[in-house]
């Protein structure tokens, strides 16, 4: 199993899209890319600490590969809206994504690039470290309660 961290706006819509894929083993909501490794939604909402809204995605790439993958994340929110999505608006919902080693980077690169091109150079996808990753724990629990 392999683990793919992408921010792409409000996480909750993304995290559903995301689990029905084949392959796709297990997602969470969470906040990656900030200051400490401990935060919450307030904290986050307040843009002090530089936290986006993720997915974490546990996936087998035998089954789904981690380009395919970066695939769906382009299919499913807009790479040129610098930090929204639709209504929502704030750093939180910046389009990023999170690699965990250099295979993940070089191929974020390459996808990033090759989206670009389709869209004319207005993609603002960043590219990062994962870093300070954590999982929203005040909605994650209703959440899987609910399902």
């Amino acid at each position: 199993m392999e683990i793919a961290i992408l921010g792409l706006g409000c996480f909750w819509g993304p995290e559903i899209k995301f689990s029905k894929l084949d392959g796709v083993a297990k997602t969470e909501v969470g906040y990656c890319g900030g200051n400490s490794d401990k935060t919450n939604y307030k904290e986050v909402c307040s843009g002090a600490t530089n936290h986006a809204e993720v997915v974490k995605l546990e996936f087998d790439p035998n089954i789904i590969s981690y380009e395919n993958i970066l695939e769906h994340f382009f299919k499913f929110h807009d790479p040129t809206t610098l930090n929204s999505q639709g209504p929502d608006f704030g750093t939180q919902y910046r389009s990023e994504i999170f690699y965990t080693n250099d295979d993940q980077k070089n191929i974020a690169e390459k996808m990033v690039k090759k989206e670009n091109i389709k869209l004319s150079g207005k993609v603002v996808t960043k590219i990062s470290l994962t870093k300070n990753y954590c999982v929203a724990e005040e909605y994650h629990q209703k959440y899987l309660e609910k399902r």
